[in-house]
């Protein structure tokens, strides 16, 4: 037992690590290459900080353990919206300036509705995870069109900041990335293994440790960057990283971990339980980011606190759900 639980601990402090550095070499890379600022928040950082999440659930897809990588995909959308941007509003009230976040909210919502009604049948097949597959690969499409034909947007300037502060060589830039995959990967294994092996010590199925610790460790990536983005006012960093992230745990993540192994017998809690937290999440983050009630779109520390409430919530209802007193 103890050896699970220092492999899950030294798995998500390497994780973490290697996946800021992962980020911060392929967004050097690509500036040293000519790709747009824009262009480079919107896709490597956003895939930047799914990376744990894509990796993790590949790997527990590929050993046989297809309830990690559904939970891990699911667990890790609820933290991003409950958590991390609760916590990080209650830090700095998040205003939401960009029109490129503000239309990705509704395509969010929309993956998120695609994907509830995947689960209806509790079965993932090896064509519908080719069919979210394609949706992803139709995302960065619309991503990379939305980001040459928008000029002067808010996301744009503080990406091109953030470049700057950052700013390494080629050389460093590729070695960063080519050291920051290789550990993720490692550390990814090592998290799998851990987690697995406290799920089956304890008897806990895959999927509420998907939904619980793994989700938890493989977004605090999206935690720091989100946090560290708020604090210094660049908020549409912030919330741009999670509506990034978001989209592509369901399109991604679910759907390598589906083509790799395809879901039967999913149980009725995910759908009925787990998928209609998200998707109320989901709403409400639209709600709050749209600001329908004045000109512009604030998450303030009230509804940042409400997130926090919902995620301990959450998370006491599983843990009293698991030790049979509900």
């Amino acid at each position: 037992m103890v050896l699970y639980l220092l492999a899950i601990l030294a798995g998500f402090g390497i994780l973490v690590w290697s996946a800021d550095k992962f980020v911060e070499g392929a967004a050097s890379t690509a500036k040293h290459l000519g790709m747009p600022s824009l262009l480079i928040g919107i896709l490597i950082v956003g895939f930047g900080t799914s990376a744990p999440e894509m990796v993790v659930s590949a790997i527990a897809a590929m050993e046989g353990n297809p309830g990690l990588a559904l939970g891990n995909a699911i667990g890790s959308n609820i933290v991003n919206v409950a958590l991390i941007l609760g916590v990080t509003a209650l830090i700095s009230p998040i205003v939401v300036n960009s029109n490129i976040v503000k239309k990705e909210m509704p395509l969010l919502l929309g993956i998120v509705l695609i994907s509830g009604y995947l689960l209806l049948d509790n079965t993932l097949t090896f064509i519908e995870g080719i069919a979210l597959l394609l949706g992803f690969f139709a995302l960065v499409a619309w991503s990379i069109i939305s980001a040459l034909k928008s000029k002067n947007d808010a996301l744009e300037t503080e990406i091109e900041d953030e470049l700057i502060e950052h700013e390494m060589s080629l050389k460093a830039g590729i070695f960063w990335l080519v050291l920051g995959l290789v550990l993720l990967i490692g550390s990814s294994r090592l998290l799998v293994w851990g987690a697995v092996g406290v799920a089956h010590e304890f008897g806990v199925s895959d999927l509420i440790i998907g939904l619980t610790i793994v989700a938890l460790g493989t977004s605090l990536p999206e935690l720091a960057a989100s946090v560290i983005a708020a604090r210094k006012g660049e908020h549409d960093i912030a919330i741009g990283n999670v509506v990034g992230s978001n989209m592509f745990n369901i399109l991604a993540v679910i759907g390598i971990a589906t083509v790799i192994a395809p879901m039967n017998n999913i149980p009725l809690e995910v759908l009925q339980r787990d998928w209609i937290v998200m998707l109320v999440l989901t709403i409400a983050l639209l709600i709050m980011a749209y600001g329908f009630k004045n000109k512009e779109g604030k998450i303030t520390r009230l509804e940042g606190t409400i997130l926090v409430v919902c995620y301990v919530a959450y998370n006491t209802y599983l843990g009293l759900n698991l030790t049979g007193n509900l």
